[in-house]
């Protein structure tokens, strides 16, 4: 039997694959993570709630991450569908800021 940490990421993994087409040659080093929880408070310009994800744009020769929150992803969903949703749209709108587009231009 698969924990609920395999089940969730691999449904990162999934959707991180799916990004990559929105990604391009440009950003094709950027790296997909899992964070149980985030690592510090959250900055000044975001929400005070916990963040579900984050974009962690890395100079020099470190790509670009986007992490993406276990915990406080599975604390705001009710089931095994409303995870993948919530993970689709939380890569979304992280790959949409790196790319500088609307998240509503990314279909994961």
């Amino acid at each position: 039997m698969r924990s609920r940490r395999e089940v969730f990421d691999d449904i990162v993994i999934d959707v991180a694959e799916r990004a990559r087409t929105y990604l391009g040659s440009r950003y094709a080093g950027v790296e997909f993570a899992v964070e149980d929880v985030p690592l510090s408070d959250p900055a000044p310009w975001e929400e005070p709630a916990a963040p579900l994800g984050r974009l962690l744009p890395v100079g020099g020769s470190v790509g670009h991450r986007v992490v993406v929150y276990r915990r406080p992803v599975e604390a705001r969903v009710r089931d095994a569908d409303d995870l993948g949703a919530v993970v689709r749209e939380v890569v979304a709108e992280q790959v949409a800021a790196l790319l500088g587009v609307p998240p509503s231009e990314i279909e994961l």
